[in-house]
């Protein structure tokens, strides 16, 4: 699975001092009817806790400049300590978005399903916004990113 090109983006949830969050890799498109995104969370996580209490999450799309940010969020800091270095909003469904994203998407939980050590969150997506720049993916390990065409 090194072999195939990853995007990458933080998966938030939470107010203020119960804010968690986690960088992750494995987003999908899931349909468009309803609107679904497919995101894969290690069961061990404080957010994996966090978005089942919640019921809704955000995800934001990592962009050129901001690798510092999804190595703070895969394991630097803790709790609502990883959301000190760079500008977040609350969404309408009051989830944190990272302000300066490639894109952003609001979601509430359809459905979970614990698989093997990770829990598979599908979210209904009932917001969007987007941003520009260069889209992060991690590839054979290594954070890079890819210019726009």
């Amino acid at each position: 699975m090194r072999n195939l090109a990853s995007g990458v983006a933080i998966v938030a949830t939470g107010t203020e001092t119960t804010r968690r969050g986690l960088t992750v890799s494995s987003v999908t498109s899931l349909c468009l009817d309803p609107p679904c995104v497919l995101v894969g969370v290690n069961s061990s996580s404080e957010t994996h806790a966090a978005i089942l209490a919640n019921g809704r999450f955000g995800v934001s799309l990592l962009g050129r400049g901001q690798e510092d940010l999804a190595l703070r969020f895969a394991g630097g800091a803790k709790g609502v300590e990883r959301f000190a270095t760079a500008p977040w909003e609350q969404g309408m469904l009051d989830v944190p978005l990272l302000e300066p994203a490639i894109g952003v998407l609001e979601c509430v939980l359809h459905h979970h399903q614990p698989v093997g050590t990770h829990g598979l969150f599908i979210g209904r997506i009932v917001a969007t916004r987007g941003g520009n720049g260069d889209p992060l993916v991690n590839f054979h390990g290594a954070l890079r990113t890819l210019a726009q065409a």
